[in-house]
């Protein structure tokens, strides 16, 4: 694909908030600064302008929602707003510590959701690691309704705002220190995610390393499995106990698969076949009686995921054993975004619907070449990483993403020279049954990238009211960690690869601008 150089659903790692207040104690600057100040305040911007150019010595900054941060370094904000095209406006922030802090290092950060807003929140840690930092709303703002039938925010939600926030912000930064960032790492999470492997597969050349966690890199068939359940739960509703003893099934009879020390707690492998899905529906049954047949052949559906209603194509996979029901269904608005706010969701149909909402929406909201070529050629690192127990953006397609990687490349050495995926038993899109802590992982792609340390084994940690549960050693895709009962202790195992359905092709159809 020619590339042009032009400028969910919230994840754990990512909280965005509508509008923020900050504590404002704005110090005198050096002449110095002021320079720096002056020049970013005259910079031109094509195709956009400069909306605020100031220097912020306050230490403390409070979110919307009343998250407090302290001890923040002193540091320049930037705040841009870009129109690529008539019916675009993409809001971008940059925030850039004091020129003797500064690592000599640029971090993207993505966003959450549908965007539309921008939390400076997010760009509080990275400042006081030393960072220049941007994020962008997307060009979704003020709400997810502002893509309905306006190809323009389709462009920027799928790929345009991050790619031109990287290169509005590149500039900010060599024009503010008198140099550009000597490396550029991108992090995000869920949709954040989705904008990091945009980057490497549009626009290879914007990142050194990225980091990539629960991506909805997938995006309009995960859409499509969220309006599928949202169908099925309309219909057949289930109660809160008997969501819970569901997902008990699902981990009770996945428990023979497991490790001692996660079996029945949950499931760190959920790959399962058409008689799985039948197992566990009966003893979901058995387990509660107040569950029936209707609520049989729902569980089958939601297991199985979304096919084409006329040819039977996979669109998507289904909900992974033991995680939320309750939460893998919402986040509709791309179909508003294709068919209007006057069509009924109910009436969308698995046929030609759903083939109109993937002609219209996912050429540029899918994230699913596996050509990384050029982003591994210029030495880019890129680490993914997805909760088992996720029914939000469910494991199914980024492992399948990541087989089309070694497909491409013919060989799993050379995919594992700059990708790791990681596959987090018991994480999920919100704290999860499960491992909710991981290592720093944007350290671990700029040591990979900077220092040739290849990630490798990752420490794993389940903590609950500060007190650590659970640790484990997490091993790359394919390998799965295993236990030695000899010794007592973990050990690393050779996992299989595939062992999901991959969503047909013509819902992963080329990508263009």
């Amino acid at each position: 694909m020619k590339r042009k150089i032009i400028p969910l659903c919230l994840t754990w790692l990512f909280v965005c908030a509508a509008a923020y207040g900050q504590d404002s104690q704005v110090k005198t600057v050096s002449p110095a600064v002021e320079e720096r100040l002056a020049t970013l305040r005259a910079m031109k911007v094509e195709g956009g302008a400069v909306t605020l150019v100031k220097h912020d010595d306050s230490p403390t900054l409070t979110s919307a929602d009343g998250r407090v941060v302290k001890n923040l370094p002193p540091r320049t904000i930037v705040k841009l707003v870009l129109h690529p095209a008539q019916g675009s406006n993409i809001n971008v922030e940059i925030w850039l510590p004091d020129p003797e802090k500064w690592n000599s290092r640029f971090l993207g950060v993505g966003n959450g959701g549908a965007a539309g807003n921008i939390n400076p929140v997010n760009l509080a840690g990275p400042v006081a690691g030393g960072y220049a930092a941007a994020t962008t709303d997307m060009g979704t703002a003020p709400n997810s309704d502002s893509g309905v039938g306006n190809r323009e925010v389709w462009k920027d939600f799928g790929f345009r705002a991050t790619h031109l926030m990287t290169v509005a912000a590149k500039r900010v930064v060599a024009d503010f220190y008198g140099k550009g960032p000597e490396y550029s790492y991108f992090n995000g999470g869920s949709t954040g995610g989705q904008q990091g492997l945009q980057e490497a597969q549009r626009y290879p050349d914007d990142y050194d390393g990225i980091v990539a966690a629960v991506p909805a890199h997938c995006r309009t068939p995960l859409h499509a499995y969220f309006l599928w359940n949202d169908q099925i739960l309309r219909k057949c509703p289930f109660t809160k106990s008997q969501y819970s003893n569901v997902i008990a099934a699902g981990n009770e009879y996945m428990a023979a698969r497991e490790i001692p020390a996660v079996a029945g707690k949950f499931v760190s492998d959920p790959r399962c076949d058409a008689k799985d899905i039948e197992a566990v529906v009966a003893l979901a049954l058995q387990k509660d009686p107040t569950l029936t047949k209707e609520h049989a052949e729902a569980l089958r559906k939601l297991f199985d995921g979304p096919k084409h209603a006329v040819t039977g194509e996979r669109i998507f996979n289904g909900i992974p054993f033991g995680s939320s029901l309750d939460a893998a269904h919402g986040h509709l608005y791309l179909f508003r975004w294709v068919f209007g706010t006057d069509k009924k969701l109910d009436e969308i149909d698995f046929g030609a619907d759903i083939d109109t909402y993937t002609a219209a929406l996912a050429p540029y909201l899918n994230a699913e070449n596996a050509d990384l070529s050029a982003f591994e050629k210029r030495g880019g690192k890129l680490i993914m990483t997805l909760g088992t127990a996720d029914s939000v953006v469910p494991y199914h397609a980024s492992l399948d993403y990541y087989d089309r990687v070694v497909e491409h490349f013919g060989s799993q050495d050379k995919v594992e020279s700059f990708m790791s995926f990681y596959l987090v038993p018991g994480m999920s899109h919100g704290p999860g049954p499960g491992i909710n802590q991981l290592p720093n992982l944007l350290e671990a792609v700029r040591n990979w990238r900077e220092k040739g340390t290849v990630p490798g084994v990752l420490q794993a940690r389940r903590v609950v009211d500060g007190k650590t549960e659970l640790e484990m050693p997490l091993y790359p895709y394919p390998a799965k960690t295993g236990w030695d009962a000899a010794t007592s202790s973990f050990k690393q195992v050779k996992g299989p690869r595939g062992g999901v359905d991959r969503v047909a092709e013509r819902f992963r159809p080329p990508a263009k601008e």
